[in-house]
Formats: C-alpha cells, structure tokens, sequence
C-alpha cells in the first residue's frame, strides 16, 4: 500500500495493475512497445493514482526532458504575453513543461542561455530572435527549434504577416488624404522592423506618397518621447510605428506638446496589444493573431521531435495574416501641417 504522503511511483501502479515496473516504465515513455490493453489499463490507473512524472528520471531512460524553451527579446513587452500564453497552453496540454527566458534584446544572451540549458531541453521555441542568420543556422543544427517572426532558410518558422498589414496601413492613410508619411523604426537589429520598413517604401512608391523614416528607437513607451519629437521635425501628417507600445508613448509626448490627434497628425501602430483600444486617442493598428503564433510554433516543434513528419516532408514555414484595426487615432489629412509642438 501506497504511503500517505509520498509521491506515487511506477511501482505504485505496477502493484495496482499486476504488471512488472519496467511493462509500467514502458507503458508511459514508450507506449508503442506494449499491448493497447496493458497501456490502457496502467494509463488509467496512473490517472486513478495522481502520478506525477518524474522528468529527470525520464530523461535519463529516453533521452528527453519534455521540456521546451521558449525566449522573448523583453519579457514585459505586452506583445509576447499572447505568445507566451499560447505556447504555454499546448505545451501542457502535450504534457511538456516551458523554460522561459528572457534574452533582454541581445544575441549574446540568447546564446548563452540555450548553450547553458542544452543538456535540459528537448527544443526552443524563439520569438523574434535577434541571432544573426548564420547563428541561427547552427543553432537549428545544434538543437531542434522553432522561430516565431524570423525567416531564416532552412530553420522553422511561423511568421506573422505584418508587411501585409503595414501595406493596408498605407492604403489607409492615403485614403484620408495623406501624402507625407514617417515610418518610426524600433530596434536597429530587428528582422521584423526592416521588413516593416521595407513594406512600407514599397506600398508609398505604389502610390506615390512621400515616405521617409525616423529612428531607430527601442520598442518600448518611454522611447515615445523622441520618436515623438523626431516625427514632429519631419512635418509628415501621419506615420506608422514600429509596435505600439512605442506609438503609445510617443501619443503622451505629442499631448504634452499641443498636437491634436487625429486632427494635426495621424499614427498607426503595429501588434493590438492589451490597451491599444483604451489610450487615448483608441489606436489604430494592426490586429495580429499571436497565441495562435505560440500554439503553431509548439506544434511544428513538436511533430518534428516526436518523427511525425519525415525530414524532407517538414513544413518550414507557417504564415499567419494580420489585418488593420481602424480605431482613432487616424483621420484626414490636414488642410495645413499645423503641428508646430506648441512653445
């Protein structure tokens, strides 16, 4: 009989099911090797009992850890809690645990941490990884991993399509009236903000709007202040910012400063993170789906470590459109640039 008190083992379930430990060790780890029957009745039994795995005990017998990292470039960025959430979700429902690590917007941390973690890990999941492309590739050789909004060749990926959305941004505000537009750049060795960029320049010429950018600035709300005063400098009558938390910040400092939104000037952010619809004024931005980025990642991941899918069948990438959500912060051009910063 069971100790009150003590952690249940496989011996637990062995003395419950009649079977040997070891048809019980299999039974969890490598079910394929035993009868559906036996599996069956030791699984139900396991869940009759609360047993609780003990992951060291299993990676010592099968090489696994069932855990997976998952790396944010700022863990209190509010774009990453979607991601981090969904990840967490189909990880557990997987029966895996997730490592999270926050790699403070530096390469050098990424790598340190993943190589210090290895032995720990069954895989990574990275968001926004700022590892050079070359670094990437040997580390998806290294490790099996997954990035989220990075497209490197040869390593999986899920991509949230805001070049497209950056693209109706433009569509937009040409609509109102605007023909002087500013891109506000957010970190220098970010892979999304270029192609943002790059969206951008490309939409403006199509429609023969002047396009400039500013930056570039940390993603985050006090860089708000001189993204601020740097759109302000460029006279533009709209602009579209890197993620909102920036854009959030920068609508303080232009309050601060007299300028009227949408009337002097319009912005658009980028993300739809929690408290873009209730800033003042609400902002418009694109509306990107981001748990569903972490439960796709965690999937890919997954069906490759457990063979599911043969090396050369494995889907590489995942692409998830986005879409702009028109909230207030943008409206007509001004007859006159009237935003002249006050005093």
């Amino acid at each position: 009989m069971q100790e009150r008190g003590r952690p249940v083992t496989i011996n637990d379930i062995a003395a419950a099911t009649g079977v040997a430990a070891s048809t019980v060790s299999r039974a969890l780890s490598k079910p394929g090797r035993v009868s559906t029957s036996t599996r069956e009745r030791i699984e139900a039994a396991a869940r009759e009992l609360d047993y609780i795995p003990n992951r060291q005990a299993r990676a010592l017998t099968s090489g696994r850890t069932q855990t997976i990292a998952v790396l944010v470039s700022d863990v209190t960025n509010p774009f990453y809690f979607g991601i981090i959430r969904g990840t967490h979700q189909a990880l557990k429902a997987a029966g895996y645990a997730q490592l999270l690590i926050d790699s403070e917007d530096s390469a050098e941390v990424e790598t340190q941490m993943l190589h210090r973690m290895r032995q720990s890990l069954d895989g990574a999941i990275l968001a926004a990884s700022r590892l050079s492309e070359r670094a990437l590739t040997l580390l998806a050789a290294e490790i099996p991993l997954v990035t989220i909004n990075r497209n490197v060749r040869g390593v999986q990926s899920v991509m949230i399509d805001t070049p497209s959305g950056i693209v109706q941004a433009v569509e937009h505000l040409a609509s109102l009236g605007h023909r002087d537009l500013t891109y506000v750049s957010g970190p220098e060795r970010s892979w999304p903000n270029e192609a943002r960029w790059r969206a951008m320049r490309t939409a403006a010429a199509k429609l023969g709007l002047q396009v400039r950018r500013v930056g570039p600035f940390a993603g985050s709300r006090p860089s708000g202040t001189a993204a601020a005063d740097a759109v302000l400098n460029t006279r533009a009558t709209a602009c579209v910012v890197f993620n909102d938390l920036l854009a959030i910040g920068m609508l303080s400092r232009l309050g601060e400063r007299g300028v009227r939104l949408p009337d002097d000037l319009s912005i658009v952010g980028c993300d739809d993170i929690f408290g873009a619809d209730f800033c003042h004024p609400p902002l418009t931005t694109l509306t990107a789906p981001i748990g569903q980025a972490g439960r796709v990642a965690v999937a890919m991941l997954l069906s490759r470590l457990k063979g599911q899918t043969p090396p050369d069948a494995v889907r590489r990438t995942v692409v998830l459109s986005t879409h702009l959500t028109v909230r207030e912060s943008t409206g007509p051009a001004p007859a006159v640039v009237g935003h002249d910063g006050g005093p």
